[in-house]
């Protein structure tokens, strides 16, 4: 399992559809999101099982800070399993508990089908790419001056 956590300096407003949030710098390399205008970008590759799920919590759901937005990328998630359901629903009620925002995005057809007969996939914002889930959020990238 990898994961990979990325922090991208946002400002509120309108969506600039014409950035391309793949390609844009990464802000910093630790995580820091305790202010409104950052989103933490978290970036899973692999099985979420219950082998996996342990090293995920650890490091995920100290994110679940007061307004926090938490971007959660699943592109390259091919299983999970009810171990990675439960933490997906513990991460939602932590984030939304803290008047926070926890958009997923690429989760597969086959995850989606889990999350919608188990009655999950109601309490998750889900979008098909980074720029729509940064849509989703309300936000767009701030190009900062190197």
């Amino acid at each position: 399992m990898e994961i990979n956590i990325k922090t991208l300096q946002v400002t509120m407003g309108e969506f600039n559809a014409d950035v391309d949030a793949t390609t844009a710098p990464v802000v910093q390399e630790q995580v820091n999101v305790d202010t409104s205008n950052q989103v933490a970008v978290v970036e899973l590759a692999g099985d979420v099982d219950a082998s996996t799920t342990p090293i995920i919590q650890e490091q995920v759901l100290p994110l679940a800070q007061p307004g926090a937005k938490l971007l959660l990328d699943m592109t390259n998630v091919p299983y999970m399993s009810s171990a990675g359901l439960r933490l997906l629903l513990s991460l939602y009620r932590q984030v939304t508990s803290k008047e926070g925002q926890l958009v997923l995005v690429g989760v597969t057809e086959d995850i989606k089908d889990t999350m919608s007969i188990t009655g999950f996939i109601e309490f998750f914002k889900i979008c098909e790419t980074l720029d729509a889930g940064l849509q989703a959020l309300n936000v767009k990238l701030q190009v900062l001056p190197t």
